[in-house]
């Protein structure tokens, strides 16, 4: 008998988010898991080998990614889109907006 472990995977849009829950082997990486959800059928622009992910907001780093990382039990994979807009950028527009009124 194979030891397993409860783990999810999740994807968010603006409007909806999805999360799948699943029971893996011991050993499962995180771009495993996303594989074995089935997650891509729901969200074919979904790729798995390259998509930026990460556990509970951490992304991985170039040191350990999803490929290498070993799941633990409660662990949630996040699948992160890319972003539209920079963060800082859209900060500035904001301040300078406000200043201006």
């Amino acid at each position: 008998m194979i030891d397993t472990i409860n783990v999810e995977v999740a994807y968010a849009m603006p409007d909806k988010q999805t999360i799948k829950a699943l029971s893996v082997p011991i050993g499962t990486t995180a771009l495993a898991a996303v594989e074995l959800s089935g997650i891509t059928k729901e969200y074919p622009q979904i790729n798995p080998k390259t998509d930026k992910m990460g556990i509970f907001s951490k992304a991985f780093s170039a040191k350990q990614g999803p490929d290498t990382y070993e799941l633990k039990a409660g662990d949630r994979v996040e699948i992160y889109r890319p972003l539209i807009a920079d963060p800082k950028e859209a900060r500035r527009k904001r301040a300078e907006k406000k200043a201006a009124e």
